[in-house]
């Protein structure tokens, strides 16, 4: 259930800065203002071409272009593509739900101890997933619970 994404001329000028910088392709870039960053989409398996060696790649754009730049890879379903962008390894479950009124909303799941990674500082890497869920799959919102610790009484 994906729809158009629009792109700005400076939006379009940044990722043929992207493509040439690391001879990969973003499928999509977003400024988020707020954040001062500039995140780059790119296409499944194609991660570690963009980042290059050591990071190589991204640092560079980052010194040309002097914003944060991240990187996100795309995936067709709304829930791998949410466990992606939160961290695979942290994130144990993604559910999306619709509720009556047309609103979507993912649910996420994580170990308690890892909610803070996961969220990121400031609430970084929770308003990316919120931007990037809106912009490819009309979720409206992202909750990142983790369930309580079950205590054991000797």
């Amino acid at each position: 259930m994906m729809h158009a994404i629009r792109l700005t001329s400076e939006q379009m000028r940044l990722m043929s800065l992207f493509q040439r910088v690391t001879k990969s392709t973003a499928r999509d870039c977003v400024e988020d203002e707020k954040k001062d960053r500039i995140i780059f989409v790119v296409g499944s398996g194609k991660m570690g071409l963009a980042i290059g060696k050591g990071g190589v790649h991204i640092k560079s754009l980052q010194s040309m272009i002097k914003r944060n730049v991240e990187l996100v890879e795309f995936h067709e379903e709304p829930e791998k593509f949410l466990k992606n962008l939160l961290n695979n390894k942290l994130v144990s479950d993604v559910t999306i739900v619709d509720s009556p009124d047309g609103t979507r909303q993912a649910k996420v799941t994580v170990d308690p101890g890892k909610k803070g990674i996961v969220v990121g500082r400031e609430g970084r890497n929770a308003e990316k997933a919120r931007l990037l869920a809106k912009r490819y799959f009309d979720i409206g919102s992202v909750l990142i619970n983790s369930p309580q610790r079950q205590t054991v009484e000797w």
